[in-house]
């Protein structure tokens, strides 16, 4: 069987995580499922899965912008992605020092409480998924 799914979408499940498009796409409606295709083709599509950049790269931009403009949610959602982009901690820190200088120590000092609760999540759900 053919993938169908567009290079947006695939880019989206390589970086998010099959469960948490699976998730976007399940909660969609009809009101909100041309927002979904929207992101999917110009987010993913047409910015994550340019050549220029590694998802690592963009990874790090997307998590100073978040962090820069107080999207909480979406911050932790892209700190959760770095597992699956190879950002590191020293990465996400570094990132995060820069939106302090630029963007304000308010801004850094909430996205910095909200990347040490979320990479300690992961940390716990790490080990929790041990044998």
């Amino acid at each position: 069987m053919a993938d169908t799914k567009s290079k947006g979408e695939r880019t989206r499940r390589a970086v998010l995580g099959d469960a948490h498009v699976d998730a976007a796409f399940a909660r969609s409606s009809e009101f909100d499922a041309p927002f979904q295709d929207l992101i999917t083709a110009s987010a993913w599509e047409r910015v994550w899965s340019r050549p220029d950049w590694s998802h690592r790269e963009r990874s790090m931009v997307t998590i100073a912008l978040l962090a820069a403009l107080g999207q909480e949610e979406e911050l932790a959602l892209h700190i959760r992605a770095t597992a699956n982009t190879g950002a590191s901690e020293s990465d996400i820190r570094e990132a995060l020092l820069h939106v302090a200088i630029y963007a304000g120590v308010p801004a850094a000092n909430t996205a910095i409480r909200i990347a040490k609760r979320t990479l300690s999540e992961m940390a716990a759900e790490s080990r929790e998924a041990r044998p």
